[in-house]
C-alpha cells in the first residue's frame, strides 16, 4: 500500500497544493508561528535549566513543534487534547500561562498537580489538556472514552490524542483504536512518527511501510502527513475533526516528523544514533519553513522577529523569577487529597498519623 505524503507548503514555504491550505486570517498565522517559536525558545532555556541543577527532568520538541501547534489549531476550546509528553505547544496555544508551566516544573506550592508529576507533565484542566503520563500509550484509551461521554451526552465535541510512534506498539493502541473504530467515537489519533522511541529506530518498531496504513485493519481512515507543515496538518485534522462531529468515526493521522534532540535531559543519543543524521533534518526545520510562508504573504519581518523574541526575554525572565521564589513547596497534607470529593476516614487518620510522625522526628529548626 502506498500513501501520500499530503503537505501544503515546501520547505521555502512555498505553497504547493493550494486546494488544502487552510483560509487562517493573518492574526491566527501568527499565532501559529509564535507559538511554534515559543516552543522552541522554551526548549533552548529549560534545557540548559535542567543542566544548571534548577529543575529535575526536561524534554525538548526540537524539530517537532508544528505537530503541536498545526492539529490544535483545527480544534475549538471545548474539545479535548490528549497529550505525549512532547506537545507542551498545544497548550501554550490555547493560553497556557508561562508562569504555571515553569511553576510545574520546579514542583512547587503554585503547581496545579501539587508536586505529584514529573516536570514537563503538565494538566491543565481549564483549557482541557489533560494530564501527561508517562506510562507510554495509556493516554489513547483514555482520549476515547472522553468521546465517547460527550456523544453519550448530547455534545459534539471531539478527543484528540497524541502519542509517538512506540506508543502504537502498546496494547493501549490497539484496544483504542478498535474499540474507537467499532464504536465511531469521535477521536483523532494522532501518531508522531519522530523516527525513534528513545533508542528503537523507526526500522524495527513495524514491519509496516507506514504507520497511518495500520488504520486500515481497524476500518478507520488512515492519514499520512508532512509533520514538519503546521497547514498539512491542520488541514488533515480540520478533515478527521469534521467526520468525528457528524457520527463518522475517528480517523488514525500519522505526522511524519524528526527527533532532532535526546529523547529526554537524561538520554544520550549519541550512543545509539549517527550524529549526521539530525543534521539532514535541519533543512525541513517547521519553524523556519512557517516563517518563510509568512514573510512571503507580508505577515512577518524581521522587525517582527526582533520584537517577539525581546518580548520573550523579559517575559521569560519575569516569571522564572517569580516561580523561583515561591519558597515553599505543596503543603504536605495535599497528599490525601484530590482523590475523593471528601476525605474519607481512613485517609484522615494516615493525615493524623504523618503529622504525629513528623512532629515526633523533625528537627528542630525545621
Amino acid at each position: 500500500m502506498k500513501l501520500e505524503l499530503v503537505r501544503v507548503l515546501d520547505d521555502d514555504g512555498n505553497v504547493v497544493h493550494a486546494e488544502r491550505e487552510p483560509q487562517f486570517a493573518p492574526a491566527e498565522l501568527r499565532k501559529i508561528y509564535e507559538t511554534m517559536l515559543l516552543v522552541r525558545l522554551l526548549d533552548e532555556r529549560l534545557l540548559r535549566l535542567q543542566r544548571q541543577g534548577r529543575i529535575g527532568f526536561y524534554l525538548t520538541a526540537t524539530g517537532e513543534e508544528a505537530t503541536h501547534v498545526g492539529p490544535t489549531c483545527a480544534l475549538r476550546g471545548s474539545d479535548w487534547i490528549y497529550s505525549s509528553y512532547r506537545e507542551i505547544g498545544a497548550a501554550l496555544y490555547r493560553g497556557y500561562p508561562l508562569r504555571v508551566l515553569l511553576c510545574q516544573l520546579f514542583g512547587n506550592a503554585e503547581d496545579p498537580v501539587k508536586g505529584r508529576q514529573m516536570p514537563v507533565h503538565h494538566s491543565v484542566r481549564n483549557l482541557n489538556f489533560v494530564s501527561i503520563s508517562s506510562p507510554v500509550g495509556t493516554q489513547i484509551p483514555q482520549a476515547v472514552g472522553t468521546a465517547m461521554a460527550a456523544r453519550m451526552t448530547g455534545r459534539d465535541d471531539v478527543a484528540l490524542t497524541y502519542f509517538g510512534e512506540g506508543g502504537s506498539s502498546t496494547g493501549a493502541f490497539h484496544i483504542g483504536c478498535n474499540f474507537a473504530a467499532v464504536r465511531k467515537a469521535p477521536v483523532i489519533f494522532v501518531c508522531r512518527n519522530n523516527g525513534w522511541a528513545i533508542s528503537v529506530p523507526r526500522s524495527v518498531q513495524t514491519a509496516a511501510p507506514t504507520f497511518a496504513q495500520k488504520a486500515i485493519a481497524y476500518g478507520m481512515p488512515g492519514i499520512l502527513v508532512d509533520g514538519n507543515d503546521a497547514l498539512a496538518l491542520a488541514w488533515v485534522t480540520r478533515e478527521a475533526v469534521a467526520r468525528a462531529r457528524k457520527g463518522d468515526g475517528p480517523t488514525l493521522i500519522e505526522a511524519r516528523t524528526y527527533r532532532r534532540g535526546p529523547h529526554s535531559s537524561s538520554d544520550d543519543p549519541s550512543v545509539y544514533r549517527d550524529p549526521a543524521e539530525p543534521r539532514e533534518w535541519e533543512s525541513h526545520d517547521p519553524i523556519l519553513r512557517f516563517r518563510k510562508y509568512l514573510a512571503n504573504k507580508g505577515h512577518w519581518t524581521d522587525a517582527d522577529e526582533t520584537a517577539f523574541r525581546g518580548a520573550f526575554d523579559r517575559d521569560y525572565a519575569l516569571a522564572l523569577a517569580e516561580a523561583e521564589a515561591v519558597a515553599p513547596k505543596p503543603a504536605l497534607g495535599t497528599l490525601f487529597d484530590d482523590v475523593f470529593a471528601q476525605r474519607p476516614w481512613h485517609l484522615a487518620e494516615q493525615a493524623v498519623e504523618l503529622e504525629s510522625h513528623l512532629r515526633k522526628w523533625r528537627a528542630p529548626d525545621a
